[in-house]
């Protein structure tokens, strides 16, 4: 069941790329980002309420791992995530998204001396080749003369923002539900984002967001975030950072196909090519320890 809970949850990420791509052309980053979070906070929240009582007090020492949580997967990622796509279309986002189980694997090895064999390093490889190609659009050497534009750069800060709330996810889930610490980092994110929106124009952009765009918020908070969010905590729990995030192969796959499908968006041979080595590398990066491996 867990499988097949990672698996839908890749399907919906996918979608979110489209979903804000829409969102973005109407309301500015904080207010798209804020809203997405309260959306989500109030399906959670009612959630926690029903299957476990209610949201659990923190303790002195969760606090700023918490917050952390909020900090990063909440309010630094969905500023950057609205931001890059306000520039960059949902399939070329999706792909440079597609390195977060790459630097997740790495880190789970650096930090939680989990395993990683000589072709999860090979893995790792391709895979950041295969963004290099999507982010230079095929013209690595103008990476180093500067040619990456500002909406790449946002979506590189959503892989660190994303790589960091996986980790601390895996500390904070020793004393708290998948569902707890997904709710307390929505509601701490929400909060972070209030004064920004606010100064944004938070309730002229509301009053002028059309259905189209009140869709999007809605498939934003409910199923990319309050259900999606859960789902990867869950499996994170279960069977650890490194393997729950192999499903976000799916991500990059699901996010081109549905920027083809609903947002009519161009395949390019480099964004082709940059998906297959991400696919590639990334299924390697999680691919079962070898017997030869490069943890010292």
């Amino acid at each position: 069941m867990i499988y097949a809970k990672l698996f839908l949850t890749a399907l919906f990420w996918g979608g979110t790329f489209v979903a804000a791509r829409v969102v973005t052309q109407e309301l500015e980053p904080f207010s798209a980002a804020l809203w997405r979070f309260v959306i989500a906070s109030a399906v959670l929240t009612a959630v926690v309420v029903l299957h476990e009582g209610g949201l659990p007090r923190l303790r002195r020492r969760q606090v700023v791992p918490v917050v952390l949580l909020g900090l990063t997967g909440v309010f630094a990622y969905n500023v950057l995530f609205f931001l890059g796509l306000k520039t960059i279309t949902a399939g070329r986002a999706a792909l440079i998204v597609a390195n977060n189980p790459v630097f997740i694997a790495l880190f789970s090895a650096l930090l939680f001396r989990e395993r990683l064999s000589i072709v999860n390093g090979i893995g790792i490889g391709v895979c950041l080749a295969g963004a290099v190609i999507v982010i230079s659009r095929g013209d690595p050497g103008g990476l180093l003369s500067g040619g990456i534009g500002r909406g790449e750069l946002f979506i590189l800060g959503c892989v660190a923002s994303w790589v960091s709330y996986s980790l601390i996810g895996k500390v904070v889930l020793r004393d708290l539900s998948p569902l707890a610490a997904v709710t307390w980092s929505c509601l701490i994110g929400a909060a972070a984002l209030l004064p920004f929106a606010w100064q944004e124009g938070l309730v002229r952009q509301t009053g002028l967001a059309s259905p189209a765009a009140w869709a999007g918020l809605l498939f934003l908070g409910v199923l990319g975030t309050a259900v999606g969010f859960l789902w990867y905590y869950e499996g994170i729990r279960a069977i650890g950072p490194a393997r729950a995030a192999v499903f976000i192969n799916f991500v990059p796959v699901s996010g081109v196909l549905f920027g083809w499908l609903i947002l009519s968006e161009t395949l390019t041979r480099t964004l082709l090519a940059g998906a297959v080595l991400v696919v590639a590398g990334v299924f390697l990066t999680n691919r079962p320890n070898g017997r030869k491996s490069l943890e010292t």
